[in-house]
C-alpha cells in the first residue's frame, strides 16, 4: 500500500509512529515550522519531527491544495488526515476518499480540542472515530468506532497517548478493508479550540471542574489561578474555604471553590520553577 499522511500536532505524530511501516507511507505533509512557547522559537511540527525520524518524505507546504501535485504523483491509494490544524479544500476533497482518525465518539466532540473537552466536561467514555472527510467539520460517515473508558487519574498525556494507540489500530482496519460508512447520529456537541480563559482556575465553578481542567491541560498546557500561579496536580478536598480563598494550613494549599475546595498539590510560580505545595508554602506567604 502507498499512503499520504497529513497531520500536526502531537497526536497525529504518536498516530504515525505506531501505524508505520503498516501504513505505508510514501509522503507526510504537515505544517510549516510556527514559533512556540514562551520564547517564540521557531520548530518544525511534531509530525515533521516524526517523518524525520522515520525517513518519510516530508513536505511542509504553505498551503495544503499546494501539494495537490505531489500527491497526485504518488497515485497513493490511501490519504489518511489527524489533527491537521486546518480545513481541507477542493481539489483535494473531492478528489481522494481521505480517512480522518479523530479521538472521539462521533458526533460527541468535532472540533479542536476534543480529548481536553472530555476530560473536562467528566465524560467517563470517549475513543476514535475514523471518518471520511467531508466539507462539514468532522462531520463525515464513520467506518470504525471503538470506546476507551477514561480513568479518574487519567490527564491529556495520559489519555492522547492511549487514544493514538487506538486510533493507529483502527486506521489499519479501515485502510484493510472493506469500508463500511455509516452516517453519524445523534446531537453534535463541539470542542471548541483552547484559549487563554480556558487555563484559568475559576473559584466560581466547582472544585471537581477545577481538578478536571487541570488534568485535561496537563502536561501541554497548563492551568493556572488568575493571579498567574500554574496548578500541574491538584484533587478535591474537604478543607471548608469560601468560594476564592486561597489558604494554607499545615502545609498544604487549599483553594475555596463554588461549591467545594480544591487542594493545589504542585504549582509553579510565574517565572520559577514547579514545585510541591509545601516546598511553595516555604518561600512565599499567602
Amino acid at each position: 500500500m502507498t499512503s499520504v499522511y497529513i497531520g500536526t500536532s502531537e497526536f497525529a505524530a504518536a498516530v504515525l509512529a505506531a501505524a508505520s511501516p503498516q501504513l505505508g507511507a510514501a509522503l507526510v505533509l504537515t505544517r510549516p515550522p510556527a514559533a512556540k512557547g514562551r520564547g517564540r522559537r521557531v520548530a518544525p511540527s511534531p509530525v515533521a519531527t516524526m517523518a524525520r525520524e522515520l525517513g518519510i518524505a516530508l513536505a511542509e507546504p504553505q498551503a495544503l491544495e499546494d501539494a495537490a501535485d505531489e500527491i497526485a504523483a504518488l497515485s497513493p491509494e490511501a490519504v489518511v488526515l489527524c489533527s491537521y490544524g486546518e480545513l481541507v479544500r477542493e481539489p483535494l476533497l473531492s478528489r481522494y476518499e481521505i480517512l480522518n482518525v479523530h479521538p472521539s465518539l462521533l458526533p460527541r466532540w468535532r472540533g479542536a480540542a476534543p480529548i481536553e473537552r472530555a476530560i473536562m466536561a467528566g465524560d467517563e467514555l470517549t475513543g476514535v472515530s475514523i471518518m471520511r472527510l467531508v466539507a462539514e467539520l468532522d462531520a463525515g460517515p464513520v467506518c470504525e468506532m471503538q470506546a476507551l473508558a477514561i480513568d479518574p487519574d487519567d490527564d491529556y498525556g495520559s489519555l492522547s497517548s492511549k487514544l493514538a494507540s487506538l486510533g493507529a489500530k483502527l486506521l489499519l482496519a479501515a485502510l484493510a478493508g472493506p469500508r463500511r460508512f455509516l452516517e453519524q447520529h445523534g446531537e453534535a456537541t463541539y470542542a471548541q479550540k483552547l484559549t487563554a480563559a480556558d487555563r484559568i482556575l475559576d473559584p466560581g465553578q466547582p472544585a471537581a471542574a477545577l481538578e478536571r481542567r487541570v488534568r485535561a491541560l496537563r502536561p501541554h498546557v497548563g492551568a493556572r489561578l488568575a493571579d498567574g500561579l500554574a496548578v500541574s496536580s491538584a484533587r478535591v478536598a474537604a478543607e471548608p474555604l469560601a468560594a476564592g480563598e486561597l489558604a494554607a494550613r499545615e502545609g498544604h494549599l487549599y483553594l475555596g471553590a463554588s461549591p467545594g475546595t480544591l487542594e493545589l498539590l504542585r504549582v509553579q510560580p510565574p517565572g520559577g520553577r514547579a514545585m510541591d505545595a509545601a516546598s511553595y508554602l516555604r518561600g512565599h506567604a499567602i
